[in-house]
């Protein structure tokens, strides 16, 4: 399955690794916002998820950065889904 795929199927978990205030400015509708500093305090989290989780932060980076963090924890679900504008832009255009 590809990330476009799994962003249209509803079938995933957004999370926002950005911080609150840039949160606060804009994200994609019904995502969780988790900062990239809080991920090993909020690890048990992500344990109890059910479904795939996609990353997504301003340009790409830290979200990469959250992506290698969790798979190095054994989240083996977890995509680095780059900006958010990408992932709503991708998410609410379901014919691609």
């Amino acid at each position: 399955m590809t990330l476009e795929s799994l962003l249209q199927s509803d079938e995933v978990i957004i999370i926002d690794v950005r911080t609150p205030t840039e949160f606060m400015g804009g994200h994609v509708a019904n995502s969780i916002n988790i900062p990239l500093h809080e991920l090993p305090m909020r690890m048990h989290e992500f344990t109890e998820l059910k479904k795939p989780v996609v990353l997504c932060c301003a340009s790409g980076g830290r979200s990469a950065q959250a992506a290698y963090y969790l798979s190095q924890q054994g989240i083996a679900h977890c995509y680095n889904g780059g900006s958010w504008m990408d992932v709503n832009y991708v998410k609410n255009n379901r014919n691609l």
